[in-house]
């Protein structure tokens, strides 16, 4: 019988250290309370390292040296590929349980805590995975054609994996939009030289449409983890997520950033992502234990595709190029200090202007908060992202009454740290960090406050940070 010493990384961002003769086991003991009393108090866990052992006696005295590392020592462990065997364990557990050709797979909404509208200026956003849901049931065919049902719209559409530049069903009639997303993924893997198959594809999902919580990405991200399974082809995941981001800028038509597709693809249970989209270097940054994450629905719908969004990116392409006339090596608004753009603010034109303002200032507010969160303050991170919300409204223009309204009565509330849009905006969702033990008085009171304000009832949801796409085995 093997034996194993394992890591796993705590919701704390801390690792615990423990031996089994089955870690995936221990795993889910761990997380269903039955685990140490450390895991109990800093839930949930997820498993990123195992050592297998000869015998027990091994795997004790491995247990108790790694124990010993410093937190460093513990990290270094964990991407050393040379003993860390989860990979190849993973690998031989998917491969024993996955038929390649019929599989489900759940990829999950996200949401931006902070960091609005800087991911295509190469700032660092704080988005997260939440629990909310695409989900696919996939059969592999032997045919190269693609059949969609989507059960949410009623809808289903059939095309052709030979030509799909043309944009066209099986019927010669254009994609309807539902069916753009799927499509453009196979575009852009088919770009890369990837083999794609043909596949009939049911989903559903509990993700809003419009709302800002990433539907679009969530499909992209789903459907390449899909083709990839079926393709049994590997590559990087962020090379996954880049290609995602590809098909929608490219094949939809949305100059996107790349925060969407890598929240659903990388997501981290009890975590917030810390994604620097210069360099794609990224962090976890363990959410506070106190806090539980509250989406509220304003109701009002956008498409990004219809929407000023592609006008918004092209202001701060002009502020780049007009601010180059007192320092020729900026590339993006991530190289403008807040003091030299004010200098000159009086010199290029006011909405460009402001657009730059937000987006500087947005970059400050999430290295203050990247600080907070290791803090565990919750305080400071909430007063942040009421900020945020305020320069969303008064400097870019992407908020709404509806949104507006949200914010101002959530933030009111003694339980509320902080409350913002989330996404692009226009409409959407708000997003809120609310105290655990107010939670419930908070959703009933918001509840009440809108519905008083605009006769309006507001679906509203508590969340938790989850994994990102993945098989369901």
């Amino acid at each position: 019988m093997p034996y194993y010493c394992y890591m796993l990384e705590c919701a704390n961002g801390r690792y615990y250290t423990g031996w089994s003769t089955d870690p995936f086991r221990r795993l889910k003991q761990h997380n269903a309370g039955l685990g140490a009393k450390y895991t109990r108090m800093n839930g949930p866990s997820r498993l990123v390292y195992v050592e297998e052992m000869p015998d027990h006696s091994s795997a004790l005295q491995r247990e108790l040296r790694i124990k010993q590392l410093k937190h460093p020592q513990k990290e270094a462990l964990v991407a050393d590929l040379s003993r860390n065997k989860l990979p190849e364990l993973l690998s031989n557990l998917q491969n024993k349980l996955l038929n390649p050709n019929s599989f489900m797979i759940r990829s999950p909404a996200r949401v931006n805590l902070l960091g609005e509208h800087v991911d295509y200026n190469d700032g660092v956003v704080l988005p997260a995975a939440i629990d909310r849901y695409v989900t696919l049931r996939v059969d592999v065919l032997d045919e190269p054609v693609v059949h969609l049902q989507a059960a949410n719209l009623n809808a289903e559409t059939a095309f052709s994996l030979k030509d799909l530049g043309g944009k066209k069903d099986l019927n010669g009639q254009p994609l309807p939009g539902f069916a753009l997303y799927p499509a453009g993924v196979a575009w852009a893997l088919q770009q890369a030289g990837l083999s794609v198959k043909g596949l009939a594809v049911q989903y559903s999902s509990d993700i809003p449409i419009g709302a800002g919580l990433s539907s679009s990405a969530a499909v992209e991200v789903g459907f390449a983890l899909a083709w990839q399974t079926a393709g049994q082809w590997d590559i990087p995941r962020m090379e996954l997520a880049k290609l995602c981001r590809k098909a929608e800028n490219e094949y939809v038509g949305v100059n996107s950033g790349l925060m969407d597709q890598f929240a659903c693809a990388f997501g981290v249970a009890g975590h917030a992502l810390a994604l620097d989209t210069r360099s794609l270097a990224w962090q976890t940054l363990p959410l506070p234990k106190d806090v539980a994450i509250v989406i509220a629905d304003s109701g009002v719908r956008r498409s990004l595709a219809t929407s000023t969004y592609n006008s918004l990116r092209l202001d701060c392409q002009e502020a780049v190029e007009r601010l180059r006339a007192w320092c020729s090596s900026l590339t993006s608004l991530r190289d403008v200090p807040l003091q030299f753009l004010q200098a000159h603010l009086h010199e290029i034109p006011e909405r460009v202007a402001r657009r730059a303002l937000h987006v500087v200032g947005e970059m400050a507010r999430v290295e203050q908060a990247i600080g907070y969160l290791v803090e565990g303050d919750s305080v400071g991170f909430g007063s942040l992202m009421a900020a945020s919300h305020a320069s969303l409204r008064d400097l870019y223009g992407v908020s709404c009454p509806e949104l507006d309204l949200l914010v101002e009565l959530a933030v009111s509330h003694p339980a509320c740290y902080g409350a913002r849009l989330t996404g692009a905006g226009f409409g959407g969702c708000t997003v809120n960090l609310v105290a655990q033990d107010g939670l419930d008085d908070f959703v009933d009171w918001l509840k009440a406050g809108v519905l008083k304000e605009s006769g309006r009832d507001t679906p509203i949801e508590v969340c938790q940070a989850v994994d990102g796409a993945h098989l369901v085995m």
